[in-house]
């Protein structure tokens, strides 16, 4: 484990080090903030620091970070001993724990226990409103979604959902938190499930693999067509953006023309479903739609993360 060191009210807290927790922790870390975090896997613990060092040397061969910053950023992040460690004299805590609704409302009903009135606790789900997360809240008002997108050091939008009972000061508080640190917080007027990201790219989906499942054109064909077309658009600019300058009059008709033969129904397509029920889950497995073999996998990752890290820097124009 690291050495402690003293903590301040502007500390932040990252409880679950899985596949997102560690990459938040260090973008705070990254803005200067004090981090604690903790998980309750031992293995995860043990090798967060290894995941995060990784992670900010691609930083710095994409130029987004200096190389003597690295060190300072390693220091400033302690991984505990116990959750309770992790929270204590923390202003901010980020749980990124699995996505199942009973552990986050077991959680966050227990860590509103160990820490001030005045902590904000903000979930990193994907899919549940934090009206249901914080449903065994004393003090539901201080309950909030952060929900980043994976690899979350990288990708720039965060999505901030507030909750029936959240204060606009919650609100407020998370949103220069993460402006502070880089990210582009977007702030969402109504709490839905799914919230806005996630939605959108649902849809998409859906009409993606039924073409893929029909044999309209094979994989690799439509990753290709759709990473050069709407990819590379969307990179650029957003979605309504995209239709203003293509005109809405012809958007609209072509809208008109094609939505009757869209797939509309709630069924997972039929090669999709077999290969969940095969366990083929993408890189984490080996194999989804594509193989991926274990001696290649961290480069696959890496390869990946570099191509997101050039397209940041390019778009976002992030300078270190």
């Amino acid at each position: 484990m690291t050495s402690s060191h003293e903590a301040s009210l502007q500390d932040v807290s990252v409880i679950g080090l899985g596949t997102m927790g560690h990459a938040i922790a260090q973008t705070f870390a990254v803005a200067g903030h004090s981090v604690t975090a903790y998980d309750s896997s031992p293995a995860a613990c043990g090798n967060a620091l290894d995941r995060i060092r990784v992670n900010l040397k691609q930083m710095v061969n994409a130029q987004l970070l200096q190389e003597e910053t690295m060190a300072d950023v390693l220091t400033r992040i302690t991984i505990c001993d116990t959750e309770r460690d992790a929270v204590k004299n923390t202003r901010i805590v980020t749980e990124a724990i699995a996505e199942d609704l009973e552990l986050k409302q077991e959680i966050f009903a227990r860590l509103e226990n160990q820490v001030s009135r005045n902590t904000i606790m903000a979930s990193n789900t994907s899919s549940f409103p934090v009206t249901q997360i914080a449903k065994h809240m004393q003090h539901p008002d201080r309950a909030i979604v952060t929900h980043w997108f994976n690899p979350p050091h990288i990708i720039p939008v965060v999505e901030i959902v507030p909750g029936e009972k959240t204060t606009d000061q919650t609100s407020d508080t998370i949103y220069h938190l993460l402006e502070n640190a880089g990210k582009l917080p977007v702030l969402l007027n109504q709490e839905i499930p799914g919230f806005l990201v996630n939605r959108v790219q649902i849809a998409m989906f859906r009409e993606i693999w039924d073409l893929l499942d029909k044999g309209v054109a094979n994989a690799e064909q439509i990753d290709r067509a759709i990473q050069g077309s709407m990819g590379l658009r969307l990179a650029a600019m957003g979605p309504l953006s995209i239709v203003d300058f293509a005109g809405w009059d012809v958007t609209t008709r072509v809208y008109c023309n094609l939505i009757s033969d869209q797939r509309n129904d709630y069924s997972l397509p039929q090669r999709i479903e077999d290969m969940v029920k095969d366990r083929q889950f993408g890189v984490k497995s080996g194999r989804g739609i594509f193989e991926y073999p274990e001696e290649h996998r961290d480069r696959y990752l890496s390869e990946r993360d570099q191509k997101y890290l050039q397209l940041v820097k390019l778009l976002y124009d992030m300078n270190p």
